[in-house]
This record gives C-alpha cells, sequence and structure tokens, in this order.
C-alpha cells in the first residue's frame, strides 16, 4: 500500500476544520496538508443537521471567524446561511481543493522513530484503506458522533402508530402538516423546533423532565446593521466581536460569582415574556444558571408560540409510548402523530479514531487536556474543542493560532516534535467540560481531564486564554520540544492538487 506524506492533516471539513485550512495557508505558507472528512460535503454540524428552524446558539460575530466579517444582518443565523458561509471561505482561501470527502480516518499512530503520524484512513466510497504519513495532525471532527444521536430505551415504542424520529436524522420532505407533534426534551433543539413546527403542525407540544433555562436574544444586532451604513464592515465586525465577547463574559462571570440575583434576573425575563399564559415552573430549573448552557430563543419566538397557543410545555416523566401518543407517570396522555426525541448526542474525542503512541494505545480520559489545545504525552497533535460558555470559534480559533505559533517555532529552531508533559506537579482539577448537562455526564468517562493550574486549567475565559496562547512564550516548562530518535528518509510530500483533481474525476 502506497504512503503519502504531508506535514499537516486537518480531520473535519466543518467550521473549525476550514478555520483550521484558513490558519495553515495563511500562517505556515509552504506546508503540505489536507483535510479528511468523512461525509459527502462540507459544512460539519451545519451540513448535518437540516431540521425545521436549524440555527446558531452564538451570536454570528463570535461563531464567525475572525479573519472573515459576518455580513448578514441576522446575528442568530440560520443553518443555511452558517453554510453557506463556511462554503464562502472555503472557495475564498481555497480551501476547498484541500478537502477529500468520504475519507474516514481509522487510526493515528505516533512512531517515536521518525517523529510522525502514520494515519489509516478508509476511503467510503471505494471500501480502500490508505496510509498517511503526518507530521502534525489537528482534529477537528467535533464532539459527537455523526452516525447517531442519542435516544434512551422508551417502553412500548414499538406500539406508536407514528413516526418517531430524532433530528439528527431528520427525513428530508417530512410532512407535518396538521400533525400532533410531541418534542422530547429541552435543550436548544428542543427550544429551537417547537417554535419552528408551528408553522405548519396542528400543535407542538415540548415533552421535558425537567425545565431549562431560556433567554430571549435579538435575532438581528440593529446597532451593526446601522453602523455598516457609516463604517467599514471589518471594523463593524470587529466592534461588535469585542463587545460581544466581553459582554458574555460578563454574564458568565456575573451568574457563577452572585447565582441567586442571575436566576431572579432570568426568571424575570421570562415572566415578562411569557405575560402570564404559561405557569413559570416549566421554566424554572432546579438548577443554578449556566450548571448547563443557556437556551436562546431569537426574538422570543418560542415564548410567542406559547402565547399564542400553537405550542405548550408539559414537564413530567414518560411511563411508556402508547398507539396513540406518550403515557406519562402522572396518568396524562399527550396524543401525537410524530414524536420527535431531542434527547441529545452521543459524544466521542477525536472523531471516534484509535489513538497510539509506537502501537500503544492511550486512554484520553487518563491525560490532561494542556491550554485546552493539546494532549498530554502526546506530540505533534491539536484537538479543537470550543467554549461551553460563549461562541465555539473564539477558542477554536485561539487553538489554532497557537498551534500555527508552535509549528512555526520548531520549524525555526530546527526541533520537530512537541510535547505537552507533567512533571508531576501539575494536580488533578476534575473534568475539562464544567457543564451538568446530561449528554457532558454520559461522556465524562471518555472525555480528557484538565490541572488545578495552568497551563493545565481551562478557564472558559477568552481574554485569560487570549493572553495565555498568543502572548506569552512557547517555551513554558510543560511543552517540551525535540527530535526524533531518528529522521530516516523521508519521501517528498505528494502534490495533493493532483490528488484531489483524480478523486473528483
Amino acid at each position: 500500500m502506497q504512503q503519502e506524506y504531508l506535514d499537516v492533516v486537518i480531520i473535519g471539513a466543518g467550521l473549525s476544520g476550514v478555520g483550521a485550512g484558513v490558519h495553515v495557508t495563511k500562517k505556515c505558507p509552504g506546508k503540505t496538508f489536507a483535510l479528511l472528512e468523512m461525509r459527502e460535503a462540507m459544512g460539519g454540524t451545519w451540513d448535518l443537521f437540516r431540521y425545521p428552524g436549524i440555527r446558531s446558539d452564538s451570536d454570528m460575530y463570535t461563531l464567525g471567524y475572525h479573519f472573515k466579517p459576518w455580513s448578514n444582518p441576522k446575528a442568530i443565523a440560520d443553518g443555511h446561511d452558517i453554510r453557506n458561509y463556511i462554503q464562502e471561505t472555503a472557495r475564498e482561501y481555497g480551501i476547498d481543493r484541500k478537502i477529500r470527502y468520504r475519507h474516514k480516518v481509522k487510526s493515528l499512530d505516533w512512531n517515536s522513530q521518525t517523529g510522525r503520524w502514520n494515519l489509516e484512513v478508509e476511503r467510503l466510497d471505494t471500501g480502500e484503506l490508505v496510509r498517511i504519513s503526518s507530521q502534525f495532525v489537528v482534529c477537528c471532527a467535533g464532539y459527537y458522533k455523526y452516525e447517531h444521536g442519542h435516544t434512551p430505551h422508551f417502553a412500548g415504542r414499538e406500539d406508536f402508530g407514528g413516526e418517531v424520529i430524532h433530528p439528527q436524522a431528520w427525513p428530508e420532505n417530512l410532512d407535518y402538516a396538521g400533525k400532533r407533534v410531541v418534542v422530547i426534551g429541552s435543550g436548544a433543539t428542543a427550544v429551537t423546533l417547537v417554535p419552528a413546527l408551528t408553522d405548519k403542525a396542528e400543535h407542538v407540544t415540548m415533552l421535558q423532565r425537567s425545565p431549562g433555562y431560556v433567554i430571549s436574544v435579538p435575532e438581528k444586532d440593529l446597532i451593526s446593521n446601522k453602523l455598516r451604513e457609516y463604517l467599514p464592515e471589518k471594523l463593524v465586525y470587529s466592534m461588535a466581536r469585542v463587545r460581544n465577547v466581553l459582554l458574555s463574559m460578563g454574564i458568565y462571570n456575573f451568574a457563577r460569582r452572585y447565582p441567586k440575583q442571575a436566576r431572579r434576573l432570568l426568571m424575570g425575563r421570562v415572566s415578562k415574556q411569557l405575560e402570564g399564559s404559561v405557569d413559570l415552573q416549566h421554566f424554572s430549573p432546579s438548577y443554578n444558571v449556566w450548571d448547563e448552557r443557556l437556551c436562546a430563543v431569537p426574538d422570543g419566538d418560542m415564548f410567542g408560540a406559547l402565547k399564542a397557543g400553537k405550542a405548550s410545555v408539559v414537564t413530567d416523566h414518560i411511563e411508556r409510548f402508547t398507539q396513540r401518543g406518550i403515557l406519562l407517570k402522572s396518568g396524562e396522555e399527550l396524543p401525537a402523530d410524530i414524536i420527535v426525541t431531542a434527547t441529545g448526542l452521543e459524544l466521542q474525542v477525536l472523531g471516534g479514531t484509535e489513538l497510539t503512541l509506537d502501537g500503544q494505545p492511550v486512554n484520553v480520559a487518563d491525560k490532561f487536556y494542556y491550554k485546552g489545545a493539546m494532549l498530554q504525552d502526546v506530540p505533534n497533535l491539536a484537538m479543537v474543542f470550543g467554549y461551553t460558555n460563549s461562541s465555539w470559534t473564539l477558542k477554536a480559533d485561539l487553538i489554532l493560532d497557537y498551534f500555527c505559533r508552535v509549528i512555526n517555532h520548531m520549524d525555526r529552531s530546527g526541533q520537530r516534535v512537541c510535547t505537552p508533559t507533567n512533571d508531576g506537579t501539575a494536580k488533578d482539577g476534575g473534568p475539562f467540560l464544567n457543564l451538568n448537562s446530561g449528554y457532558v455526564k454520559r461522556a465524562m468517562h471518555l472525555m480528557p481531564r484538565q490541572g488545578a493550574e495552568r497551563p493545565w486549567k481551562l478557564y472558559q475565559n477568552y481574554v485569560l486564554d487570549y493572553v495565555m496562547m498568543k502572548l506569552t512564550k512557547l517555551d513554558d516548562g510543560a511543552l517540551s520540544f525535540s527530535n526524533p530518535i531518528s529522521r530516516g528518509i523521508e519521501e517528498p510530500a505528494t502534490n495533493l492538487s493532483e490528488i484531489h483533481a483524480a478523486q473528483l474525476n
């Protein structure tokens, strides 16, 4: 089997993967690289999810790339607009020509002798196995399985006479006009689906085991849209980005420091939105603000659907599915023609890729997450994971910029291996994900840990991360630089444009 040699392999061609391609193109010119995407299209989440109303739950001034202004009037954007934005970015920077679709990375094995990663990649279109050797790997595969979402076992599911659908596998031509729809869940997907489905459905019910925090946010940024009439697009974008970063940080820190006051403020806003049309207990969580991620609804569309009587909320537990709908523990039966299980995601790390060092398996859950960018004892590999309390892309941009700094530093110093190492002084600081959401708890045993102090501690704070990753020296005592045991003889990098052209033909 022929082996190809590259400088950088990027796993995934979603929002982060395309961003990684741009970072490498701009900051590490001359490096050969490719994006390996297991699906048949770029866009990641924003191409996979096609359920009604799919949209961002962060504003696009922070979810967008720092190098490409978001010019759409909507700050909370629809899924297809985000997908178009990613595709436009890829074309603009030539990243679309670097993507290899239907390429699934099966395994990553680090070779200490050569100081390179050996990748085994399956071409899903042909079944062929491809071998690639790369000095660096950047994993932008996200944090959940694309194959399926999380659907708990529901007794009597086979008795239900209608359709049961998970939002991650939404049928393209599903006809819900005039139907009674029950959406199981209370997270971001549920609060998006409920108002969106009221356009055609007879009635939509959100069935939740327990309430979550829901906050109304403006769909459009009126200030930025007005400033565009007088100021350059890039300046308006930068101003909005800085403002929204500081605002989100302020809200988060206030909520963590003053939980009672934060709860009172949020509940007051919800009460004002509902105007007494719905019992406030359905929006009164038992936990503190930001113990789980907030659900944002643009211009209060969820509350509007409830007030109009097109939708309702039920807080109860499921006894079983019936032929006509769902029987609850309380004895009430919810009639349904369609049941949507918005019950969360199945999390994974590294896109489910098998990770080994010189053939020895690596348990990621035993490793600290260095600066939220690299894994302890794992050389030349970056793992992109965004913020839980803010926009994903803010942290992704910092990670990618940092890793490009590392690559360039190694080129200047003549070193080819960088490894985050713990000399024993870094103490365990707990899970690196600081949320109590069900989908996080289910996958805690798969996730890396964080340390009690920097550079191993994750602060979920953009300003602190900006200083740590952009303004401090790379040699911090935890990141070691070296050369492989044996340099060996390496093949020249393969011409990627020729490979990609061959694949297209």
